[in-house]
């Protein structure tokens, strides 16, 4: 399995703050979107986050998020390996993304074809 990129994930109180802090520092444009009752932005390596504490709680219980070039063979990989797979590869609006928690309990968020 090859991992190709990893974005960062960071709750913020103030995400409007957040995105002018991260685009200061990275250089990059944020990019702003909703998804699963949060709002969200983009920008460089970082996926900011901010909402309703039950919802970004468990939104925050995954460390990163991991693109691979062949998701079902990497979430295949990481079964095969002793993870558990706790969301299954499934399409979201964002693309296809599974979620899996490592062996040494790491939960990564896994996105790609």
């Amino acid at each position: 399995m090859t991992i190709t990129s990893v974005v960062l994930r960071r709750r913020v109180d103030d995400l409007d703050s957040a995105v002018l802090f991260y685009e200061r520092l990275t250089g990059e444009p944020g990019a702003r979107f909703q998804f699963a009752g949060l709002e969200l932005a983009s920008v460089g390596p970082f996926l900011l986050f901010s909402g309703p504490s039950e919802i970004a709680g468990r939104f925050a219980g995954v460390a990163a998020t991991l693109s691979v070039p062949d998701l079902d063979a990497a979430v295949a990989d990481c079964a095969a390996a002793g993870a558990e797979v706790i969301a299954p590869p499934a399409e979201t609006p964002n693309g296809r993304r599974a979620v899996v928690r490592h062996p040494d309990g790491g939960v990564f968020e896994y996105v790609g074809r």
